[in-house]
């Protein structure tokens, strides 16, 4: 009798939300996975893909990590007693000593912390976080370019 071999779902199904701003906008040093505290019906949302994070940041207060500005809208079900806000404040769930170390680049270093994607992780909702440092214009437009001659190199190389 032949064993029943599950099928891998593909990565890119498990994903949620990318907030492709922040990679254009920063370069990402280090990245951190934060669990998420969230609410009943934000969890359904999620499920439906109800999520914004194109202004989310993250900050820093007496020791814990907070996620601001990612916009979770609530479906049109949701129950009557629930009153939803959108753009509440989440936690992040981090260990001490990932909080410690983000804690003194962000001081000492100058660094960002931005959400850089939102996923499922064995039915978890994870945020993937980031350290990054700004850029300037022209080094937005040096990345442009880098990015547009490899595409054209790919068309190249397929081509002969």
């Amino acid at each position: 009798m032949a064993k029943a071999t599950k099928k891998k779902s593909s990565p890119g199904s498990k994903t949620i939300a990318l907030n492709k701003q922040a990679r254009h906008d920063y370069y990402i040093e280090q990245t951190f996975e934060a669990g998420l505290v969230l609410q009943g019906w934000e969890v359904k949302s999620l499920r439906d893909g109800r999520i914004q994070m194109k202004e989310s940041y993250v900050i820093m207060e007496k020791g814990e990590a907070f996620l601001f500005g990612a916009h979770i809208s609530a479906l049109l079900s949701a129950s009557t007693h629930v009153i939803p806000d959108s753009v509440r404040t989440r936690k992040l769930l981090l260990h001490g000593t990932e909080i410690v170390r983000i804690n003194n680049a962000v001081d000492r270093k100058g660094y960002a912390i931005v959400p850089l994607a939102m996923y499922w992780k064995n039915n978890r909702v994870k945020v993937e976080i980031g350290l990054g440092k700004g850029k300037q214009l022209h080094d937005k437009r040096d990345t442009e370019k880098a990015r547009d001659w490899g595409r054209e190199k790919d068309r190249i190389m397929k081509r002969h």
